[in-house]
C-alpha cells in the first residue's frame, strides 16, 4: 500500500494502489469512464504484467522494485495540435527528480525516453482523450527503473545500478518528490511559461546539436538534432536541410 504526502496542491493528493495490474493506464483509463476522477489522481502498482511502451514495446519490471504509476491530468489549456508541451513538462519534472541522484549524464530521448548516458532508465506513455479542438483528460504513464538490477536487455540500466544506495532507494519518497516536481512543471506550462520549458528541454534533449546515425523508411543518413517544432515533430540537420519527423518515422541508430 502506497502512502506519500507530496507537498503538492493536488498531483498525487488521491492514490489508487493495486497490488497487480494489466497497465496502469488502462486502469486510470476505466477510471475515467467509471467515474470523475480528482485531477492528479495517481493510478500505481507493484506488478505491471502487460505494461506499454512507445512503438508498442512492452515495458520490463520485476515486481515490487521499479515504480509504475500513471497521473490523471485535465490539460484542457492545450488543444490538440500541441500535446508535446504536456511531453515536455512531464519528462523535465522527472528529470527534476533525478538528476540529482545520477547526475549530469542524464538526458530525455526525444520523444519522452529517460537515458542515462546510452542506457534506459525510464520511459514516458502519454495517451489523451480529446474533446473538440482541445485536450479532455491526458493519462501520463510513468515507468522507472529504480532498484532493479538485472534485466534482459544490456541497454537498461536503473537508480540502483547507476547510483546504488546500500539499503536501496525508498519507493514512496522517491514517488512523493516526483509528485511535487511534475507539479512544478505542469504548472509551469498551465501558466503559459512555455519559452522556460522549451530551453530546458532542448538543454537536456539527447543527442541535441550532435552528429549521428539515424535511419527513416529503411535509409540511413547522418545528421544533427536541432530542435524539436511545436507539435513535436524532431528537426535534423541533414546535408544542408532541415527535416521533421514524427513519432515513428525515425530511429536513432547507435554509433559504433
Amino acid at each position: 500500500m502506497y502512502k506519500i504526502y507530496p507537498k503538492t496542491l493536488f498531483l498525487g493528493q488521491k492514490i489508487q494502489y493495486l497490488p497487480s495490474c494489466q497497465s496502469t493506464n488502462d486502469e486510470a483509463s476505466a477510471l475515467i469512464v467509471q467515474t470523475d476522477p480528482a485531477e492528479g489522481t495517481l493510478v500505481i502498482t507493484d506488478n505491471q504484467t502487460a505494461g506499454r511502451g512507445q512503438r508498442g514495446n512492452q515495458w520490463e519490471a520485476q515486481s515490487g522494485q521499479n515504480l509504475t504509476f500513471s497521473l490523471i491530468l485535465k490539460p484542457s489549456f492545450l488543444t490538440a495540435t500541441e500535446q508535446f508541451w504536456l511531453n515536455m513538462a512531464i519528462s523535465l519534472g522527472i528529470y527534476d527528480t533525478l538528476q540529482p541522484l545520477v547526475g549530469n549524464s542524464l538526458r530525455i530521448k526525444w520523444p519522452n525516453d529517460i537515458y542515462v548516458g546510452d542506457q534506459k532508465l525510464g520511459g514516458i506513455l502519454i495517451e489523451n482523450t480529446l474533446h473538440g479542438y482541445g485536450i479532455a483528460w491526458s493519462i501520463v504513464g510513468i515507468g522507472l527503473n529504480v532498484n532493479q538490477t538485472e534485466f534482459g536487455y544490456q541497454t537498461a540500466t536503473s537508480l540502483q545500478l547507476q547510483a546504488p544506495l546500500p539499503n536501496t532507494y525508498d519507493l514512496p519518497g522517491l514517488l512523493s518528490r516526483l509528485c511535487e516536481t511534475l507539479e512544478q512543471r505542469y504548472l509551469q506550462l498551465r501558466s503559459g511559461n512555455r519559452d522556460t520549458l522549451k530551453i530546458n528541454y532542448l538543454q537536456i534533449l539527447y543527442r541535441f546539436q550532435e552528429e549521428h546515425g539515424f535511419e527513416s523508411e529503411g535509409h540511413f543518413f547522418r545528421g544533427i538534432i536541432i530542435g524539436v517544432d511545436d507539435t513535436g515533430r524532431l528537426a535534423i540537420a541533414d546535408d544542408g536541410k532541415v527535416r521533421y519527423f514524427g513519432f515513428k518515422e525515425v530511429s536513432f541508430v547507435w554509433d559504433v
